[in-house]
């Protein structure tokens, strides 16, 4: 069954482990730039003493130097999983790669959910691109190329990560919304099903349920729907 990541999208730490309170059970969380900005390094300490798993999704994009740093410290504080942007290079993932020596999972973040075609060629200076499968399977193959077992995808691109990757990689899939809830700024989102029947390892799940008057049985739901 693929894993759930509660994405713990709170202003606060404090915010975080008291939605974590209401939930029993989850294994995987998600640390996003707003909450580590708050929590920092203490945050993710009491997480892992709290049994969690911990996917540190901050997208590192800058020269392979100061990336292997940041991977470098993220495995020092015991993070499972971490991103780094493919848009980095081969030679910034590689580094990343060589850094983690093993300690932890790297993901490749491909294309952003909230791009469309229009506005992914844009901000690459693209024009509108035509095939944004295309430039996620490219940018899959520039993280397999460097050694990256793990990439960041919406459910619409898992079949052509998975041929690139291969099977034994892990498929990163965010923007999961369920059924009668709305994108948000998600442009390529799905429902946990589909996700997860185009061959995603791991569901990213955030305002769905720590939005909801009942977290946990939002949280539940989506367990039964998986089963």
């Amino acid at each position: 069954m693929a894993e759930i990541v509660v994405a713990l999208d709170t202003s606060t730490a404090a915010d975080a482990l008291r939605l974590l309170d209401r939930l029993p059970g989850v294994n995987w969380v998600k640390v996003g730039p707003v909450v580590f900005l708050d929590g920092g390094p203490a945050l993710v300490r009491e997480l892992k003493a709290r049994g969690h798993k911990v996917f540190l999704d901050m997208k590192w994009h800058d020269i392979p130097r100061t990336v292997a740093g940041a991977v470098e410290a993220a495995a020092r504080l015991g993070v499972d999983l971490a991103t780094v942007h493919a848009l980095g290079g081969e030679a910034m993932l590689r580094a990343a790669r060589e850094a983690a020596r093993g300690r932890l999972r790297l993901a490749a973040v491909s294309v952003l959910t909230s791009h469309d075609e229009e506005s992914y060629g844009a901000a690459v200076g693209a024009g509108e691109v035509r095939d944004l499968r295309a430039e996620v399977e490219r940018l899959a193959g520039i993280a397999a190329r460097a050694g990256l077992d793990a990439v960041v995808c919406s459910a619409s691109e898992v079949d052509l990560v998975r041929r690139v990757m291969g099977s034994g990689s892990w498929f990163v899939v965010p923007g999961i919304r369920l059924g009668g809830s709305g994108r948000e700024d998600h442009a390529r989102s799905a429902e946990p099903r589909r996700a997860v029947e185009a061959g995603a390892t791991h569901l990213v799940i955030g305002r769905p349920i720590i939005e909801a008057p009942d977290p946990l049985s939002v949280y539940q739901r989506v367990c039964r729907e998986l089963l």
